[in-house]
């Protein structure tokens, strides 16, 4: 397992095809899944690795429709997991110890809840696009005890874009060389440019206390 996520993080599609086969549609499926549905796994790279399944798909060794509705399913049912995650046990979950440290760090939900105030319920589909605030989006929605309804419509349509978007990104600009030589490269520039409105806010705010 903890191979598994080793190269997951490293995006190393190559290991992944060579030793899954046809199921690495499920892995993609978990991977989206859990970064979405577990509130303390913020980490993994949701992202980059919906551009590189569509570069991937472009090659051939994906089939981009498949990649569309199963991690579209995977995004949606990811969230609404953790809204009920949030809805139910709410801030409990920060009281939760492993080896002597908190399980999930209140204060990526203070930065949340930040973002919700400034951005309102269109938060919802915004947040999609990035990392950390991603996953404790729907946390924190169902903590604050928001219509599920509501909720739900913006979550769908956040998928839909995320998912789609990304995923179709990769598929159009698999046909460029220097995309496909240097795809590291490009995956670390587009979680550059995901977590730039975190640091951001970051340097606003200590901008703000001096």
């Amino acid at each position: 397992m903890i191979e598994l996520f080793k190269h997951i993080l490293h995006l190393d599609f190559d290991w992944l095809f060579a030793n899954f086969g046809t199921a690495i549609y499920v892995v993609l499926f978990l991977v989206i899944f859990i970064e979405t549905g577990l509130v303390a796994m913020p980490f993994l790279p949701g992202d980059s690795l919906l551009f590189t399944a569509g570069l991937f798909a472009r090659t051939g060794h994906l089939n981009m429709s498949y990649l569309l509705i199963l991690l579209f399913i995977a995004a949606v049912l990811g969230d609404n997991c953790n809204y009920w995650i949030g809805r139910k046990i709410g801030i409990k979950i920060f009281d939760i110890k492993f080896k002597g440290r908190a399980l999930v760090k209140k204060e990526y939900l203070d930065k949340t809840h930040v973002f919700f105030e400034k951005h309102g319920t269109k938060a919802i589909i915004m947040a999609r696009f990035v990392p950390f605030v991603r996953t404790f989006a729907p946390f924190a929605a169902g903590v604050g005890e928001m219509k599920y309804k509501k909720y739900l419509a913006y979550d769908v349509l956040g998928g839909a874009l995320w998912i789609g978007g990304l995923t179709t990104a990769g598929y159009l600009l698999g046909e460029v060389e220097f995309i496909r030589k240097h795809i590291d490269l490009v995956c670390l520039g587009i979680i550059g440019i995901s977590v730039l409105p975190i640091i951001i806010t970051m340097v606003k705010n200590k901008l703000s206390k001096v």
